[in-house]
């Protein structure tokens, strides 16, 4: 991604926040997963939005002031015992290039605190007066949930309680909602390594092998192109596939059932998102075509109704009368109200830096916006599950299926099985 991109990004984001204001932001942080070891560290997204730098512990400090965009990036300096045992970080030089942040405006954490306070604190050092401080104050309904926006909101009531702390994440996540060019090629490339492990696992299904050994097909098309799951994958045979998050992929395919798949992987911090469903043996029955090409037909009707201008809340409710009309005619429900025993998720969400990109619902859906189309259904009496998912992006004259190369109709997912 070109630092270009990221320079924008804060241009853009300047002009919806108020003035006399600072937004402070911070990459995150190493979490331990045992006494010596930590997680993989993934970035906060909106702080990548706007800094193009992935890495922890890293604070960016933004305002306009005087009619000039004052920004500064502050990183660890390099240790060098640190580096023998884990590899060096980002340097200044490293930083500036990638953000776009100038050079001189690139310090070490050590200089966090005195700029804090000089920020806050009228000073002959001040870059000028601030009453107020933007901050990402997502929040989560998880016991002892926290995160830097917060506990800096914490802070700055108790040491500065004359500043008004607003809240960052509204700003960025409406700028992230539009994808340009650059953006939607990324989630491209997700897609088509995504194409390539799902194919993987097609040719290698068979009654007798277990969940997890035909993931591990997609997992090694994964690590061919040196990517990584935007999520946990989901292969789910038989009953398991009525369950929407089911994740254990320890059950055994057994002949005559179908599995369920729900993947995908960034590139470059950009998601794919996928579903599809096949026959563990490589030809659907009679009852199971039935069902899929139900599923089938709204998954085509939803992506045809998908345009600029309709409601999150439009689509999901012309999905959910089609997939009504469709259990009638299986012959699972008699009226369109109970649908809800054979189809209980929504039909769609946003899709980008986030697998779930944060969206309102109650907003008209725009051109830029890339989403997901994935009707269900799942009929838990006859071990069936069938889920269709794609990827759209939503233009001015419509809309653009990106996985349109992804396998989907029955006659085309029998052959490549045969193969």
């Amino acid at each position: 991604m070109n630092k270009q991109f990221f320079i924008n990004n804060r241009e853009k984001y300047l002009n919806l926040v108020e003035s006399d204001a600072v937004t402070i932001l911070s990459s995150g942080f190493t979490q331990y997963k045992t006494a010596d070891q930590e997680h993989e560290f993934v970035v906060n997204n909106n702080f990548y939005y706007l800094t193009g730098v992935d890495q922890d512990n890293v604070t960016l400090f933004l305002a306009r002031v005087d009619g000039k965009r004052k920004e500064y990036l502050f990183i660890d300096e390099n240790d060098e015992t640190l580096t023998k045992w884990v590899g060096r970080k980002l340097t200044k030089e490293e930083v500036s290039e990638l953000s776009g942040v100038a050079i001189d405006n690139v310090l070490y954490n050590s200089e966090l605190d005195t700029q804090l306070n000089q920020v806050f604190q009228m000073s002959r050092k001040s870059w000028g007066v601030f009453t107020k401080c933007y901050l990402d104050l997502e929040q989560r309904n998880l016991k002892y949930f926290t995160n830097f926006g917060l506990e800096t909101s914490k802070w700055l009531r108790e040491k500065f309680p004359a500043i008004i702390i607003k809240n960052a994440y509204q700003p960025i996540i409406s700028l992230r909602a539009i994808k340009n060019d650059v953006e939607v090629e990324l989630i491209k490339q997700s897609l088509d390594t995504t194409r390539l492990g799902i194919e993987a696992m097609l040719k290698q299904s068979k009654p007798g092998i277990h969940e997890y050994e035909l993931k591990s097909h997609f997992d090694f098309a994964l690590s061919k192109a040196n990517k990584r799951h935007s999520f946990d994958l989901i292969a789910a045979s038989g009953i398991n596939a009525v369950t929407l998050h089911y994740v254990k992929n320890d059950d055994v395919l057994k002949d005559g059932d179908l599995i369920l798949f729900d993947l995908g992987c960034y590139t470059n911090h950009y998601a794919s998102d996928i579903s599809r469903t096949f026959p563990v043996n490589g030809t659907f029955t009679k009852r199971q075509k039935e069902v899929y090409e139900a599923v089938l037909r709204v998954n085509k009707q939803c992506i045809e109704f998908v345009k600029e201008g309709i409601t999150w809340s439009e689509l999901n409710q012309y999905a959910k009368g089609l997939l009504a009309k469709e259990c009638i005619q299986l012959g699972l429900i008699k009226d369109e109200a109970f649908v809800s025993q054979y189809y209980y998720h929504s039909v769609s969400h946003s899709l980008g830096l986030d697998v779930h990109d944060p969206a309102l619902y109650t907003d008209k859906i725009m051109a830029g916006v890339v989403l997901t189309i994935e009707p269900g259904l799942y009929i838990a009496e006859e071990g069936i599950g069938v889920r269709i998912e794609d990827n759209i992006l939503v233009t001015k004259d419509g809309r653009i299926n990106l996985s349109k190369d992804i396998v989907k109709e029955v006659k085309d997912i029998e052959r490549l099985m045969a193969k």
